[in-house]
């Protein structure tokens, strides 16, 4: 009965220390990764609304999440080496800005989820089998730029009625590049506008942009979204200003001076794709995780630079946008 007694007092004590040892192990902080093809500075609000949105699901950088910051500052051919320095890492998540930079990491690991915080076009650029079922290690949101291109061009219209001709500058190694021409294509010819495709892989071809754009006597200028423009949106922004070109863009080109603006809110976009880290690290599979739709969209208009171009935008356009700078 003793050598009973004994052995249970033995194992309770066993017991608790094992439950002692286990309650003082810390609690692995989860690591994700944030890759990147435009410098930081150009991105701000963007990062800043993705941490925001990990605040608001109870995740505090430093204390119960950690955050790998990568970005290729507008060298393209750097993002190989970035997204494998994340995988080396071996980070939980990898968030993704912009279809370039999933595919270099969708190239990197085909194990860590990926959360793309936007994409022209998942389903044609193959990250995953479709929206419903992305079926692989990629899942996130898509900003239907390319389907919104035409809408641009519309806009344009509006504010140039004698728009007879257009610059469309777009990068064509940028995955969703060539569906967002066929869409402004397709206005164009409805509209009877013609347009002038310029290619722009990098930044040093910015500028040579604008020259063809002049000399091809060029109305307005049309910016299809890529990281190249993003993140030399004040020089593009810039060159058409002193051009005297009125010019679309996407959200955020605005407040680096362009004129105009039209589409998906991209801090609407990464603040969600925070609750796409959340469910991953709760235990969901990004193949079973649907890739959402833009529900915030922005028309925004810069009067400052309608007046240093010379341009009167009428009050029904006026009236539409969602935000005006005066």
């Amino acid at each position: 009965m003793k050598s009973k007694i004994i052995i249970c007092l033995l194992t309770t004590a066993l017991l608790s220390i094992v439950s002692f040892a286990e309650a003082q192990q810390p609690k692995k902080v989860p690591r994700i990764g944030y890759l990147t093809a435009a410098p930081f500075s150009a991105i701000t609000a963007r990062t800043e609304a993705f941490r925001q949105g990990l605040r608001e699901l109870g995740y505090v950088e430093g204390k119960n999440i950690v955050l790998e910051y990568r970005s290729a500052e507008g060298k393209f051919d750097r993002l190989p080496k970035l997204a494998a320095e994340l995988v080396h890492l071996n980070v939980d998540v990898i968030v993704s800005a912009g279809g370039t930079v999933t595919r270099s990491a969708k190239e990197a690991t085909a194990t860590i989820p990926i959360v793309m915080a936007f994409d022209n076009d998942p389903v044609g650029n193959g990250f995953v089998a479709s929206l419903a079922r992305p079926g692989g290690n990629v899942t996130g949101l898509s900003n239907l730029s390319s389907e919104l291109s035409g809408k641009r061009l519309e806009l344009l219209k509006e504010i140039v009625p004698r728009l007879s001709r257009v610059a469309v500058l777009g990068n064509s190694t940028n995955p969703g590049n060539a569906q967002a021409l066929r869409e402004t294509e397709l206005a164009a010819r409805a509209f009877g506008v013609q347009l002038q495709y310029l290619d722009v892989p990098g930044p040093k071809d910015i500028e040579t942009a604008f020259r063809e754009a002049s000399k091809g006597r060029a109305d307005a200028v049309l910016v299809l979204p890529s990281s190249v423009a993003t993140s030399q949106r004040k020089q593009i922004a810039d060159l058409a200003i002193k051009n005297r070109l009125p010019a679309i863009y996407l959200p955020e080109f605005v407040d680096a001076g362009g004129l105009m603006s039209y589409g998906a809110s991209s801090t609407d976009l990464f603040r969600r794709a925070a609750t796409y880290v959340d469910k991953i690290l709760k235990g969901a599979k990004p193949a079973d995780l649907p890739v959402q739709q833009p529900i915030k969209f922005e028309f925004v208009i810069n009067l400052k630079t309608a007046k240093q171009i010379g341009l009167t935008i009428p009050q029904s356009v006026l009236y539409r946008a969602d935000k005006v700078i005066k």
